[in-house]
């Protein structure tokens, strides 16, 4: 692990000309709006621990606002021409294009991920608009003749009505685009709640999905403090029609509970505890690269982060030390300075629950290879970490690390690596390195997981679904799957025609 200099905690220079251009009251109805007690609350850059700027807090109140306005705009919106729709979302995916070192800044400020990692985010993250504004024109149905000849079934597609977004602080642009996207090609209207610790990047979207030309009420951004009365409130009115959540287990199970009492339709893409699976016959150097990018993007903040490494015990040797290599060089600092390989974990709450895990390990006869530390500073920052002979039922191997420490663990055969990737509660995403095709056929099909890599560290894609299974989550967001998460189907029977 390599600090950068103190000199590049200095904030960039444009940082403060970007804040002052990103909304920073709620955003009902069009525009920004204090919330209606006047509570606001500070969003810390995780690179410092101070401040950037101060944004409002909704109250139970304003939700009752959100739902008035989305409700006033919703019938309009779905009578909108579906390429009407999806010009708009175009519009919307050429701006943030053209505002890509805006967006970026902005991500790495508030959630600390390096510019390099910001700038993937806002490519992978303007795609989903440029894809569902070409989806909204492609909403299908069907007409037949009934078997029986006693008429003709017409099929059709609709808006499922509004719809609640809950978005996470890790990826705070491309979940809000993978949900706002297939909600306003499908023609419904929208409330988005984004995460306490990154409401920023969402209030600069709104504003640019307005001036793409999306109408008022459409689209509503509530940030707060307030999220469980908030969320709970919007759940219980009855004109709200649908949720997606991007989060944690333990919270998307409340969600779900809350869903059922007006019987919702729900997206829930919950935690993981993805396996990164390494055999005997791959390829080690492209393994370890995989792996890097598996474990190291995003900080290793991301769901679809390799939590446990397996490697066969042939090769486990050489592999970590080949990994080890490569993360101890790993640069630590400040997102946004050129020599940063790695920025700080969200909030200290997080940085600690790392190292508990990792401390939990080493208590129990874990080996330390590289790391294993907080780092010193004023940031939220820990070090890039490896090691193995982790005991079994140790918390690291259990939970979710939703961070930058690789756990390998050995096995011996491939029975024994598919029983060890199975075996968790989640199976959101899974990966795997051979060279053997027989065994690459076997292997996608025995891992229980929505999403397998195929020697690749890097899976994600706007044009295929996302989504797991088990306590991973419920339904797809992207690809063609994406747009019918947000559309209803209704079947019309019609009386022959002659």
């Amino acid at each position: 692990m390599t600090p950068t200099s103190d000199s590049d905690n200095r904030l960039p220079d444009t940082a403060d000309a970007l804040l002052a251009q990103v909304p920073t009251g709620l955003w009902i109805g069009g525009g920004p709006c204090a919330a209606s007690d006047g509570a606001v609350f500070d969003v810390l850059n995780p690179a410092t621990g101070i401040p950037l700027v101060s944004v409002a807090s909704a109250s139970v109140d304003d939700a009752v606002r959100a739902v008035d306005s989305a409700a006033a705009a919703a019938a309009e919106w779905e009578a909108t021409a579906p390429r009407t729709r999806g010009e708009i979302l175009r519009a919307a995916f050429e701006s943030i294009i053209a505002r890509r070192d805006d967006f970026a800044l902005l991500m790495t400020l508030e959630m600390g991920k390096t510019l390099a990692e910001s700038q993937g985010e806002v490519t992978y993250g303007a795609e989903f608009f440029r894809w569902f504004s070409e989806e909204a024109a492609r909403i299908n149905g069907r007409v037949t003749t009934a078997p029986a000849g006693n008429g003709q079934i017409v099929v059709t597609k609709e808006p499922v009505g509004i719809c609640l977004a809950v978005t996470p602080w890790n990826f705070p642009l491309a979940m809000a685009t993978r949900k706002i996207g297939p909600a306003l090609a499908a023609g419904c209207t929208m409330i988005v709640k984004p995460a306490e610790d990154t409401p920023l990047t969402t209030m600069l979207l709104a504003k640019v999905l307005s001036e793409a030309g999306v109408p008022p009420g459409v689209l509503t951004v509530l940030p707060t403090l307030r999220a469980p009365e908030v969320v709970a409130a919007l759940m219980a009115d009855e004109r709200l029609r649908k949720v997606s959540f991007t989060g944690s287990t333990q919270v998307g199970k409340i969600l779900l509970g809350q869903a059922a009492d007006n019987v919702l339709r729900t997206s829930m893409e919950l935690g993981g505890n993805a396996p990164f699976i390494v055999f005997d016959d791959a390829d080690l150097d492209a393994a370890v690269d995989g792996a890097i990018a598996a474990k190291l993007r995003n900080g290793g903040e991301a769901c679809t982060a390799a939590n446990r490494i397996l490697v066969q015990n042939g090769v486990r040797a050489e592999f970590t030390e080949r990994l080890t290599e490569r993360i101890a060089a790993t640069a630590v600092g400040p997102g946004w300075a050129e020599s940063s390989q790695l920025g700080p974990m969200i909030n200290a709450r997080q940085r600690d629950r790392i190292a508990a895990l990792v401390d939990d390990a080493v208590a129990q006869g874990a080996k330390v290879h590289t790391g294993g530390d907080r780092l010193p500073g004023g940031g939220f920052f820990y070090a890039p970490t490896v090691i193995d002979q982790i005991a079994p039922g140790s918390d690291i191997l259990v939970e979710e690390i939703f961070g930058p420490v690789a756990a390998v663990q050995g096995f011996d055969t491939e029975d024994d690596a598919i029983r060890i990737a199975n075996h968790t509660a989640y199976g959101l995403a899974a990966y795997f390195y051979s060279t053997d095709l027989a065994r690459v056929q076997r292997v996608s099909r025995r891992l229980q997981a929505g999403l397998v890599g195929v020697n690749r560290g890097v899976i994600s894609d706007p044009a295929a679904p996302f989504g797991g299974i088990k306590q991973s989550g419920l339904g797809s967001e992207g690809g063609s799957e994406g747009i019918g998460e947000y559309l209803n189907t209704k079947y019309i029977a019609l009386p022959p025609t002659q």
